[in-house]
This record gives C-alpha cells, sequence and structure tokens, in this order.
C-alpha cells in the first residue's frame, strides 16, 4: 500500500481552521478507508519553532522546515501572516513545492504560492474577500472568485477556510475512492462534501438586501415561494411598482437583475432538496419552480456542469443505518 506524505506549513498569523480542517481529513482517512497508513501528516516551522494563530492559539510543529525532505502533498494554510511573509519562508515553499506531487493553498494561503511563482499563468481562488487583492498584486494569474476550490494541474487552490475541507475531501476521493471521502465527511459532520465549482455564497448571501422594504418583501418572497410565477410583471405587482421601475430599482439594489437572482435561488433550492431528501427528480422540478425536469437539468448543467442526478450522487453521502436503526 502506497503511503503519501502530507506537509501543513505552519508561520506567526496562520488562521488555525485552515490547519487543522485539511488536516482531520487527511488523518482521518486512512483510518475510514482500513489503511492506516494511507497519510502520513506532518507539520513544519521555520526553526521548528511554535508559532502563534491569528486568533492566539499556540501550535507547536512536528519539524524544521528546513529539514523538510520531498512530500506528495504540500498544503499551505492561509492566515494574516500572509500579509508580509517572510522571504525565506516564501523561498522554501518554492522549493517544496518543486518536489512535490501535489500543492494545495487554503483560503490566503494562496497569496504565498503566488509570491513564489508559483500560480503565475494558471487559474486559482482564494477567500471572496481577497480575490480583487490577489488578482490587483498578481496580474498574471486568472483569479476566479466563485468556485470554492480550483484545480490547475498538479496545483489546487481554495477559497475561505471550511473550504480548505472540501478541497481535502476531494484530494482524499482521487486517491482512496468516493466511499471513503463521504464516510470521512460524515465523521467530521461534513454533511456534504461540495463540488469545486459551487459558488463560495448562497445566493442570498451573494446579493445585496435591498434597501427599499417593498424590495426586501420580494427577496423574502421569492426564497420562500421558488414554485410560484416570479416573473418580473408578478413581482413588480407585489412591490406596487411598474415592472420597468421594479427591474431597474431590484437590480440597483440587490445587484443582480429580478431573473438572475430568482434563477440563483430556484438553483439553490433544488440543491437543497437533492442533498437532504429523496424526493424524485421530478417532484423536485416541480417544487422549484422549473416545471419540467429538463429545465432543471439545463440550468444543473450549466451552472454546476452536472445534470441534477448525476450531482446527487456526487455530492450526497449514501444514508447507512446506525447500530440503534436510525439513520445517520
Amino acid at each position: 500500500m502506497r503511503t503519501r506524505s502530507v506537509l501543513v506549513v505552519l508561520y506567526d498569523g496562520v488562521q488555525s481552521l485552515d490547519v487543522t480542517g485539511p488536516l482531520e481529513v487527511f488523518a482521518g482517512a486512512g483510518a475510514a478507508a482500513g489503511e492506516p497508513d494511507a497519510y502520513r501528516v506532518t507539520t513544519a516551522a521555520q526553526g521548528g519553532e511554535p508559532v502563534r494563530t491569528c486568533s492566539g492559539l499556540r501550535l507547536l510543529p512536528d519539524e524544521d522546515l528546513a529539514d523538510v525532505g520531498p512530500v506528495h502533498t504540500l498544503v499551505i494554510p492561509g492566515g494574516d501572516g500572509t500579509r508580509d511573509p517572510d522571504p525565506a519562508l516564501v523561498a522554501r515553499i518554492r522549493e517544496l513545492a518543486g518536489r512535490a506531487e501535489r500543492v494545495v493553498s487554503v483560503c490566503t494561503g494562496a497569496f504565498l504560492l503566488a509570491a513564489a511563482g508559483l500560480l503565475a499563468g494558471r487559474r486559482a481562488t482564494t477567500h471572496w474577500a481577497y480575490c480583487d487583492a490577489l488578482a490587483r498584486r498578481f496580474p498574471d494569474i486568472e483569479v476566479d472568485p466563485d468556485p470554492i476550490h480550483v484545480r490547475d494541474g498538479h496545483i489546487a487552490t481554495s477559497a475561505g477556510v471550511t473550504a480548505g475541507i472540501d478541497l481535502a475531501l476531494a484530494l482524499v476521493e482521487e486517491d482512496l475512492g468516493r466511499d471513503t471521502a463521504l464516510l470521512i465527511a460524515r465523521h467530521l459532520v461534513v454533511f456534504l462534501r461540495r463540488p469545486g465549482n459551487q459558488a463560495q455564497f448562497s445566493t442570498q448571501l451573494a446579493a445585496q438586501v435591498a434597501a427599499r422594504h417593498p424590495l426586501r418583501e420580494v427577496q423574502q418572497w421569492i426564497a420562500e415561494h421558488p414554485e410560484d410565477d416570479l416573473s418580473v410583471e408578478t413581482l413588480a405587482r407585489r412591490s406596487a411598482l411598474s415592472p420597468r421601475h421594479f427591474a431597474r430599482a431590484f437590480t440597483a439594489e440587490v445587484g443582480v437583475t429580478p431573473g438572475r437572482y430568482v434563477d440563483g435561488v430556484r438553483l439553490e433550492a433544488a440543491r437543497r432538496r437533492l442533498e437532504d431528501t429523496d424526493d424524485g427528480i421530478e417532484e423536485i422540478a416541480r417544487a422549484c419552480g422549473y416545471g419540467t425536469p429538463e429545465a432543471m437539468r439545463r440550468a444543473f448543467v450549466r451552472a454546476l456542469a452536472a445534470p441534477p442526478a448525476e450531482y446527487r450522487r456526487r455530492f450526497r453521502p449514501n444514508r447507512t443505518p446506525c447500530p440503534t436503526g436510525e439513520d445517520h
């Protein structure tokens, strides 16, 4: 059996969840697969000295970063310490990455990879709040602010904090299979391994909340009634505005057109039902306002690159009975 070495780099100002999230996935995956030696996970910092996370937690590394040999998977977490990194740390990351089979960043760890020249000419992502800064500082990177993780060759970058767990689970699935990835996801109480191209935000979080009360009420109505007629004309009547005035006001205050907002809400509602229920595709399509399964299929393929049935198969953990007979 092959043992894959995973190194998580530590530094002062690192985000603790960026470290522990992926670490727990890799550390637990081997046991979940019945292969305890599937991964050898270690941490390392410059000089082998303890580091302080950005929340003040003290972490003791396993090794001196200078003494680390070639590793299979190099994990670079994010944190406040990426703002003005030690050039020696950046240089060492560049060296280690040159001999690693996979290089992974979590959140603003992408800035360290970029500083090391590892993302030049590549597509990458980071926490939504820092995507613009990454693109401005490193214009040779194709920064995609939408997905929760991006793979370009042997380098993978992920969005903020918990997205590192999703990326680690995707890598475990690549190494040990889907069943193991879903098993460790359930163990960590991660109910769904999100696909990499899933948006960092839900529709309601990504959009702005309208300033005017009638428009806020329309937003709430859309979320609660995705199956209804949500045309501009119907929504305009609910807000007591003309269709033209409503469309302009909604777009100005929410940041997206009414049509795009409705599309996003319906897609999110359908995804949740696929993830959380055993309802059939046709029933979900009707309940979420698509009308027909084919209309929902087109929306899923366009937004998520997978039809609804495939989405459910790939990203919903199988239900298994627990010893008490209750479903988990």
